[in-house]
């Protein structure tokens, strides 16, 4: 999984782009086939930074979550808490799809493309 952090209007540390890294790497337990992560922070009002983190998954779903907050790591965690409420979501509908054609078809009655 590769992981982009890029800032918009300033900068960030090396040691919060590494806290930033750690926190978005947990996102493979709640999905594991994630091909990248974009993690943007905007930095243009101080006060309250925004934090923006797209995952692009293996079979071209792209995920997005915002936050914004007082803190930077209270928005980041913001946003990786949106987002794997979203990955649990977007797993659990596939694997409903899968166990539905699975019932289907082995109760011999042919799958229509509607159903998948």
């Amino acid at each position: 999984m590769q992981i982009k952090i890029s800032t918009r209007h300033g900068q960030i540390s090396d040691r919060t782009r590494e806290k930033i890294s750690n926190k978005v790497e947990k996102l493979t337990r709640f999905f594991d086939r994630i091909a990248a992560v974009e993690v943007t922070i905007d930095l243009e009002h101080r006060e309250t930074p925004s934090v923006e983190i797209q995952v692009s998954a293996k079979q071209k779903h792209d995920l997005l979550a915002k936050a914004r907050s007082e803190e930077l790591m209270a928005a980041v965690d913001a946003a990786v808490d949106k987002m794997e409420e979203q990955l649990r979501r977007h797993k659990t509908k596939i694997q409903s799809r899968r166990g539905q054609a699975a019932r289907q078809a082995g109760a011999g009655t042919p799958i229509s493309r509607e159903e998948l």
